[in-house]
């Protein structure tokens, strides 16, 4: 009986650690890079987790045609600059930031509406650590308000 205590108690423990680790990641995308949407209006949606050198993650959003967009890719500074990618549902890639120094936004708009695999990957840094270094990295999407989209009738 003991043990079962003691194991349910360590997993509360991670279960807790990890959801204040994501608040923390969620309250950096929201104070720290919203501002990199501007003048893209925010989707209200906060896309962040924790990564370390070497990990990488895939985000699937949908997104309608017509429409302009941002992707505003956001990493902690204890990071290297994260690499990220635009695949369509085939994995043909879109755009690559690798090819741009690293931007950490894309502009864009589709001509039909798709489902788009955001990807992201933080490298492994050069210098020679014992430690991989981690930290929050945010995907924010923005699109513009055109007054065109909106008819009155």
């Amino acid at each position: 009986m003991k043990r079962l205590v003691f194991v349910i108690s360590i997993f509360a423990l991670v279960l807790t650690f990890n959801l204040n680790v994501n608040a923390q990641c969620k309250n950096f995308a929201k104070k720290i890079c919203k501002m990199e949407l501007l003048p893209y209006i925010h989707d209200g949606i906060y896309n962040a987790t924790t990564l370390a050198e070497g990990e990488t993650a895939e985000l699937y959003k949908t997104f309608y045609s017509g429409q302009e967009y941002r992707i505003s890719i956001c990493g902690d500074d204890l990071i290297p600059k994260v690499e990220f990618e635009v695949m369509d549902a085939d994995r043909n890639v879109l755009f690559s930031n690798k090819d741009k120094n690293f931007a950490k936004s894309w502009d864009f708009k589709l001509e039909s509406s798709q489902q788009l695999i955001i990807s992201l990957a933080v490298p492994t840094n050069d210098k020679v650590s014992d430690q991989l270094s981690s930290g929050c990295v945010a995907v924010l999407v923005g699109f513009l308000n055109n007054e065109n989209s909106f008819k009155q009738f």
